[in-house]
């Protein structure tokens, strides 16, 4: 759940108290006099159960829970969600060892007892900073392919660690399919893909295998760039066999011309001219990726390259530049200022301490990195000078 969905609701707030009175309290508060959204659980473990399976606009927490501490909760919370903010209630007085060092780890801290006002007035103002923290981070990516499944095989992965962090991801095909199923199944099969990606998806309805570098590829893409806003565009490589793939390349690049960073994904049409400088570890969205390829496993007839094993071991293959067990490999085509309307550096460097903002901020700085002499981030890995 987005904050999008949420609409205007004040905002959904997880509550971690084991106290019954205190429970009840917080609970007419928020819901009854703030008009919040509260979740109530006593158990810390459960709480973290709920943090990572749902969106919340703010964790409100005993500071001394059964089986786990204020600061323990608070760690594990930094861990599954680092933009959430936590508020803690403590009936200690704040001057004491155990409070003072948690007032430097929570958003808040609340000494009991908390006057109703001074409850609803904390919350809105961390709740209102949460959404406004999260929004600022929110990258917007779009992806562009010739045919349904090509950016499933080429970029899933990828996408997949865009919306792990909450990042809004568009994918575009342009056409509808030709061998292999009629453009209603193709149209269907896209559809699960994108379901399965967390992806909205944008269809359009140009010939397969005969149409241009122009229009009408250039103006449905330019339709896509401008309902969507993107900082980030994958598409294919211009070092491809297949004419569809090139021609959808070379209007990616007339249409996007203002897009900061533009990075091609390999196509099993790809030539040998391909050279790829950026890999992003795609090991924790594997089984996801093959599921959103598995949406086209009418086609695996006439394309054998939807296979599922021959999928794996091409993400094992790159994965010799990249630090985990599979990756997938992008040219750079673009890493410079963002579009008109966002920010001018979408990405900042190592130097603002902000490189894991979205999965480009430290894949696509991996060949700085190496170029520099540093190693490479976690899970990310800039290509050796003579990989083929």
């Amino acid at each position: 759940m987005t904050d999008s969905a949420q609409g205007r609701s004040p905002g959904r707030i997880l509550l971690i108290e084991d106290d019954p009175v205190a429970a009840h309290f917080a609970l007419h508060v928020l819901g009854k006099r703030g008009g919040f959204d509260v979740r109530h659980t006593p158990d810390p473990a459960v709480a973290l159960r709920l943090a990572a399976a749902e969106t919340w606009d703010l964790v409100l927490t005993d500071m001394e829970l059964p089986g786990m501490t204020g600061r323990e909760l608070r760690a594990a919370l930094r861990k599954l969600a680092p933009a959430l903010p936590v508020a803690v209630i403590t009936a200690h007085d704040p001057s004491d060892a155990g409070p003072r060092a948690l007032r430097d780890e929570a958003d808040a801290l609340l000494q009991k007892p908390v006057r109703p006002d001074q409850l609803v007035a904390t919350v809105t103002s961390l709740v209102a900073k949460g959404r406004a923290a999260r929004a600022a981070a929110r990258q917007v990516v779009l992806a562009v392919g010739a045919h349904p499944h090509d950016i499933e095989i080429g970029a899933a992965g990828t996408l997949l660690n865009h919306r792990a962090l909450g990042h809004e991801v568009s994918i575009l095909t342009l056409t509808r399919g030709g061998r292999g199923g009629t453009a209603g199944t193709s149209s269907g099969e896209s559809e699960l893909a994108a379901l399965t990606l967390g992806a909205t998806l944008l269809l359009e309805d140009l010939l397969d295998a005969a149409f241009g570098e122009g229009d009408p590829a250039i103006s449905a893409i330019s339709r896509a760039v401008r309902a969507v806003r993107p900082a980030v565009v994958y598409t294919h490589s211009p070092h491809d066999a297949h004419r569809d793939h090139r021609n959808t390349h070379l209007a990616v690049m007339a249409a996007c011309r203002e897009v900061g960073h533009v990075y091609c994904f390999q196509s099993p049409s790809a030539t040998v001219d391909f050279r790829p400088t950026r890999f992003m570890t795609i090991d924790d969205h594997l089984d996801r990726k093959l599921l959103a390829v598995s949406a086209f496993a009418a086609q695996q007839q006439v394309r054998e390259y939807l296979a599922e094993d021959l999928v794996k071991s091409t993400a094992r293959y790159w994965s010799r530049f990249a630090d985990g067990r599979y990756a997938e490999p992008f040219e750079m085509i673009r890493e410079s200022a963002a579009i008109a309307g966002q920010p001018a550096d979408p990405v900042p460097g190592p130097a603002a301490g902000r490189e894991d903002c979205y999965p480009g901020g430290r894949m696509f700085q991996a060949l700085l990195r190496a170029e520099d002499g540093q190693s490479p981030p976690a899970g990310f890995a800039a290509e050796p000078a003579n990989a083929a």
